[in-house]
């Protein structure tokens, strides 16, 4: 008896596994994913998900497969304040498990999803107007700032945003006449 019962129960948790993997959110799936090589976690970001909704609601209306369907990537995400961001795109799917395998699948979405010291991840997807075509958009980013102290507005960046497509910008005067190891003397 003991042993129908635990086999029974080994049974269900076989069967249980699956649906635990599928039950799994976007950003625990990529999480999940990173970890596996080297990189850390991502937590879903409500203004990430803002800019990846918009980006796959433009791809939908104008049921075209491009970066560029609201405008350039580097002043769409802008407002997310990272330092960092890649963007990855897809249609076909109407999962993202499946989405996600695409782009695990594809050496430059892999380069992105695995992007070096991201921890905020945006998804969205949206449906073409036949209804037919299902277009997904994820932005994923890091190094942001850390807020400035009291009396600061917690809103504003403590230096610029670095952007690998940003021209560089011209160094600050100063009144240091020696630097020595990041020191003013």
């Amino acid at each position: 008896m003991h042993r129908v019962v635990g086999g029974l129960i080994a049974g269900l948790l076989l069967l249980a596994a699956p649906l635990a993997m599928a039950a799994e959110s976007p950003a625990e799936q990529i999480s999940g994913f990173r970890l596996k090589h080297g990189e850390g976690r991502v937590v879903r970001d409500a203004t990430l998900d803002r800019i990846a909704m918009a980006q796959a609601r433009a791809m939908a209306e104008k049921d075209d497969l491009s970066h560029d369907a609201l405008g350039p990537f580097n002043k769409r995400v802008a407002p997310a304040g990272a330092g960092r961001a890649a963007e990855n795109i897809a249609y076909g799917y109407d999962n993202f498990e499946k989405t996600l395998g695409q782009w695990i699948d594809s050496s430059g979405h892999r380069k992105n999803l695995l992007l070096h010291d991201a921890s905020r991840v945006g998804i969205a997807s949206a449906k073409n107007a036949s209804g037919k075509r299902t277009y997904w958009a994820m932005v994923i980013a890091g190094d942001y700032e850390p807020k400035r102290g009291k009396g600061k507005k917690d809103t504003e960046p403590l230096v610029a945003v670095k952007r690998e497509t940003a021209p560089a910008s011209k160094p600050k005067s100063s009144n240091c006449h020696i630097k020595l190891l990041g020191l003013c003397i």
